[in-house]
């Protein structure tokens, strides 16, 4: 057993850290059955050696954050303790303190795990990108906001957001409308996210001109796709004839991220989805980056991961 302290510079950065009720405090105590309780002013860590070093190593990598007027939750510190658990040696800062976009109401835009920055990092780098994995990790959510940047940037002339229309285990039945009306229900997920990180006027004006375009997969055929950034999202729901198809669209100047989730196929024959012999097909060519996120890697609310390791379980005691 040993103790650890860590000189808190203020009455604020205390609050920062130790977060509402001091949650954050309860969250390593929790993880790494440690005891941390702020005294005066420093916080003291105490415990087995190594899990109060990796506490100590955790708040003194989010410094950055808390001595900054910048505000610590519950996440970041999970977050922070499986980067660590993953890479000793990450720098949390070079993580988090990427911004990707600023949205409308001023919320920043940034990678949150190990994971979602090399995925960040690859589509930066490269103009074939796949992420795959658990839905609620940020897949295509990051890969709009980097289309979005790369618009505001005249990176490419246009965005274009693309999915497979295939109903998700149930029969909608008959849709009025037009086919745009028809299909819309489909893409309220990409809508959302470009709402946010668009103003409405904006938005609107971007749609009625072609810049912001969002079809099902079926309307890419026969076209080339230069100078903009597609996102084929729900890849997972393709047949193999359809993601060729989409994978040879690809023009010049043109970046292409493909998101799906092997575990959500809603295919009538789910083993013939296209996405799950890609990353055998195309290994072996140079700029083809293939991302594989974890439920490690999931940012929405604490119970999504704790659902997804709930339904592997299940699922490994079937088998």
């Amino acid at each position: 057993m040993i103790k650890e302290s860590i000189d808190l510079p203020s009455a604020e950065s205390a609050v920062l850290l130790t977060g509402t009720g001091e949650e954050n405090l309860r969250v390593l105590e929790e993880e790494l059955s440690v005891s941390a309780i702020v005294r005066g002013s420093e916080l003291v860590i105490s415990g087995e050696a190594e899990k109060v070093l990796t506490a100590k190593k955790i708040i003194e990598q989010l410094s950055f954050l808390w001595k900054g007027n910048k505000s610590v939750n519950p996440r970041k510190i999970k977050y922070a303790l499986f980067a660590l658990m993953e890479d000793p040696d990450i720098d949390l800062k070079n993580v988090f303190s990427e911004i990707i976009l600023t949205t409308v109401r001023g919320k920043t835009i940034f990678p949150k795990t190990i994971k979602q920055k090399q995925y960040v990092n690859s589509i930066e780098k490269n103009p074939l990108v796949f992420g795959i994995g658990p839905a609620g990790t940020g897949k295509t959510y990051l890969a709009v906001a980097l289309a979005v940047a790369a618009l505001k940037e005249k990176k490419v002339a246009r965005i274009i957001l693309t999915r497979p229309v295939v109903e998700a285990g149930e029969n909608l039945g008959f849709l009025p409308g037009d086919i745009q009306a028809k299909v819309n229900p489909y893409f309220r997920p990409l809508y959302d996210a470009l709402n946010e990180m668009l103003d409405y006027e904006k938005f609107q004006k971007y749609m009625e001109r072609n810049i912001i375009e969002i079809a099902p997969l079926a309307y890419m055929r026969g076209r080339t796709l230069n100078d903009s950034f597609i996102i084929l999202d729900e890849a997972q729901n393709t047949s193999p004839e359809q993601l060729k198809m989409f994978l040879t669209r690809m023009g010049e100047n043109s970046q292409v991220v493909i998101t799906g989730d092997p575990t959500q196929i809603d295919l009538p024959h789910p083993k013939k989805s296209g996405l799950l012999n890609i990353e055998r097909i195309l290994k072996n060519i140079p700029k083809i980056k293939f991302i594989h996120f974890s439920k490690h890697d999931v940012v929405r609310h604490d119970l999504v991961q704790k659902i997804i390791e709930a339904y592997e379980k299940y699922h490994k005691e079937e088998k």
